[in-house]
């Protein structure tokens, strides 16, 4: 990234493009954990962590985050790799997002897959200017403790206080044996106290800034996104895909020959605790929209294969040669 870098992981397959998966709001590329070894094998997966999140580094002071930055997250990791177009999983907030890049960029993506979360959100207006005032006043609170981090640690905990922290912070949406996928990459050890550690991703994203919009503006975002695969998953127990999302749902129903929606039991992190169910679903997906090609296989194993043909080729006609210039000197 022009102001630094991104941190991933690229999981399986790596003869062919593979699905970019981005994670939800305060998460991490660890959400995957579970779901990852489910899913297709001739399919790779590049995970990341966004900006502020995980391992990845932090946005330079003075700096607000905002979900188009996030958008452009996604066209300078394809610039990166060279892709034309891209798939794409999603959770949370990144499903937001990948909703947005999906209205901007419909021949650009060639799957989307969204967990429990379909659209961009909207408040009245009296409550969006509430919310913007004080995400700037949290905001600049945040961006002030961040030049006293290096002289001043942050408050630390043991692990079994941290999982009980995300477990509630979540909303109990993360299973507490599960929360360990996520913390590990957003903790760091305290210095002062070995057996505590501290949170250590960006607490500006806290207060990151979302690409809100009205009721019309999301049903014109669905309207653009056309003969794009694009499979939703909805957790039982969550409310995130409420009856605002309707409109929406519909439109994407008419409008995409392709749009599925599915409910699974479970809680807004539903890929997580319940992988098996998701996968059940998601691999038929994946097998339907990009199944194996021809194209796993890579140029250079063609490229050698051929070599080899024509070694062989080689040695059967000197061998033919050896054997007909004995014949003809027997002659």
């Amino acid at each position: 990234m022009p102001w630094g870098y991104v941190v991933g992981r690229w999981y399986g397959n790596r003869k062919v493009r593979p699905i970019l998966a981005l994670h939800g709001w305060l998460d991490n590329m660890g959400t995957w954990n579970t779901l990852i070894p489910l899913l297709p094998e001739h399919i790779g997966i590049l995970c990341i962590d966004l900006p502020g999140h995980g391992l990845s580094p932090k946005l330079p002071r003075g700096i607000v985050y905002h979900a188009v930055d996030y958008v452009c997250v996604i066209l300078r990791i394809m610039e990166e790799y060279q892709w034309q177009k891209v798939s794409i999983l999603a959770h949370s907030m990144s499903s937001m997002i990948s909703f947005i890049f999906a209205s901007l960029y419909p021949d650009r993506l060639d799957m989307l897959i969204s967990i429990d979360i379909v659209k961009t959100r909207y408040r009245p207006p009296s409550a969006q200017i509430e919310h913007i005032r004080n995400n700037i006043e949290k905001y600049l609170i945040e961006d002030d403790r961040l030049q006293l981090a290096n002289q001043m640690e942050p408050p630390s905990y043991t692990r079994e206080q941290l999982m009980q922290l995300m477990f509630e912070g979540t909303n109990r949406s993360v299973t507490i044996e599960n929360c360990s996928h996520i913390l590990e990459r957003n903790i760091t050890k305290s210095t002062k106290y070995p057996d505590k550690y501290y949170f250590s991703r960006d607490g500006r994203v806290k207060y990151y800034f979302e690409f809100t919009t009205s009721p019309p503006f999301a049903a014109e975002l669905a309207r653009r996104i056309h003969d794009v695969p694009y499979c939703v998953i909805k957790g039982s127990q969550s409310n995130f895909i409420d009856e605002q999302s309707d409109e929406v749902i519909e439109i994407l129903k008419s409008k995409n020959p392709h749009f599925e929606l599915h409910e699974i039991e479970g809680t807004h992190h539903v890929h997580l605790n319940n992988p098996q169910a998701v996968a059940a679903v998601l691999c038929t997906f994946i097998n339907r929209h990009r199944p194996p090609m021809i194209e796993t296989w890579s140029l250079r194993e063609d490229m050698e294969e051929d070599e080899e043909r024509e070694e062989e080729q080689v040695e059967v006609k000197s061998e033919k040669n050896i054997k007909s210039k004995k014949r003809k000197s027997k002659l």
